[in-house]
């Protein structure tokens, strides 16, 4: 009898996980939706220059989520929260499936920006779910989700507006949001807050938790170096692959994506192998991966050397990400939605770097000057990692 109860229960608990990480993908998808479609939109606003800003408005309403309503799950109830936010992103959707003017539609992507923060409310209640010696499995579970939301977004986005128009893609993201909630409803139990700070103290604390935890400084910083890496890739691809070279157009860059999902797989394989070795001695692998990526990227100018690139591209990315989480989490349980906050709000900024210097990159030096960007990107993390680690053995010693 006890068996059954121990099986049935590990049932549940896989389910649960499988279906926070469909419900992290849904919800981050739904910052690259407008990417693909852009020409598109554009084209029904020519007169309005704001439509322009739009991705822009998306991403400042995601940054706005990660640092102000991040630390909200520490201090309310998550569940609450988290099913609030689905429901917040559902009316995003609609407002900018039927916006009549660019600048309705900016700020309905503003709104789609920070409600789709969900996601990174949702990890670090997999980490509160999970026993220790399975934290690192239960975090890679759910951040496979999310990544396969960022890589796969472009593409559906893309075949949805070229085939059936701009804003039938936001008419179908409205409905999967719903269901989002939907699983989020079933499958949380209902968490009590765990801090019983005020929103303003809660947000003060997060300089303390910055100060007082070297770890997270370390992660923090080498993540955003590793994400700049990863954007400054995405950036540029689809400016690569029409040069003469390659001659291949937006959807070209789409199936990349497809590619690059290949990658998530390696999300749970990260987790469980920083709950057996220590997510320590793992997170440098993610750091080497990358650098070696972009060496492939760089020195073989080929589609077959862009398919391998991306592939360990993205493995690296994966394995380093999942093993920071891992790291943090561990600090102050009291605190993950806060630790969360720092740590993703640097990563962003990082990769919004990234995405700027990308550009630049290319304009001075085309691919091979977006190459050796990324390369530098990866160097300067896995520095960051070796020195913390010289610095632990010297203290040790």
């Amino acid at each position: 009898m006890n068996v059954f109860n121990e099986k049935h229960l590990g049932s549940r608990s896989e389910l649960r996980l499988y279906a926070m990480a469909a419900a992290s993908g849904i919800a981050v998808a739904n910052i690259y939706y407008n990417q693909p479609i852009l020409g598109l939109i554009e084209a029904e606003f020519s007169e309005q220059s704001a439509i322009s800003i739009v991705p822009t408005a998306t991403q400042l309403g995601y940054a706005f989520g990660l640092s102000l309503l991040l630390p909200l799950g520490d201090i309310v109830h998550r569940r609450r929260l988290i099913i609030g936010l689905f429901l917040a992103l559902a009316v995003a959707s609609v407002l900018a499936a039927i916006a009549p003017t660019a600048t309705l539609l900016v700020a309905a992507s503003v709104l789609l920006g920070s409600s789709a923060t969900v996601a990174q409310q949702i990890v670090p209640v997999a980490a509160a779910l999970a026993s220790p010696e399975r934290r690192g499995a239960a975090i890679g579970t759910v951040m496979a989700g999310v990544l396969s939301g960022i890589l796969l977004s472009r593409t559906v986005s893309g075949f949805v507006g070229e085939h059936f128009g701009w804003r039938d893609m936001f008419w179908v993201s409205a409905p999967l949001a719903l269901v989002g909630a939907a699983m989020m409803y079933i499958a949380l139990p209902d968490f009590r807050p765990l801090s019983g700070l005020s929103y303003r103290a809660a947000l003060r604390s997060l300089v303390g938790l910055w100060k007082r935890h070297p770890d997270l400084r370390v992660a923090s910083s080498m993540q955003a170096t590793l994400f700049a890496s990863f954007t400054s890739f995405w950036t540029i691809l689809a400016l690569y692959l029409a040069t003469p070279q390659f001659n291949l157009g937006a959807d070209a860059a789409g199936l990349f994506g497809i590619v690059g999902a290949v990658g998530v797989l390696a999300a749970p394989v990260a987790g469980r192998l920083a709950d057996r070795r220590g997510p320590h001695s793992v997170v440098g692998l993610g750091a080497a991966l990358t650098l070696f990526a972009w060496g492939v990227l760089g020195l073989w100018a080929s589609i077959p050397g862009l398919l391998i690139g991306v592939i360990v591209l993205d493995v690296g990315i994966q394995i380093a990400l999942i093993s920071n989480q891992h790291i943090i989490y561990a600090l102050d349980p009291q605190a993950r939605s806060r630790l969360n906050t720092i740590f993703m709000t640097s990563m962003f900024l990082g990769g919004a770097a990234g995405s700027a210097l990308a550009v630049a990159a290319w304009s001075y030096g085309f691919w091979g000057g977006v190459s050796l960007l990324g390369f530098s990107f990866a160097s300067v993390a896995l520095f960051i990692r070796l020195r913390r680690r010289a610095a632990a053995w010297a203290k040790l010693s």
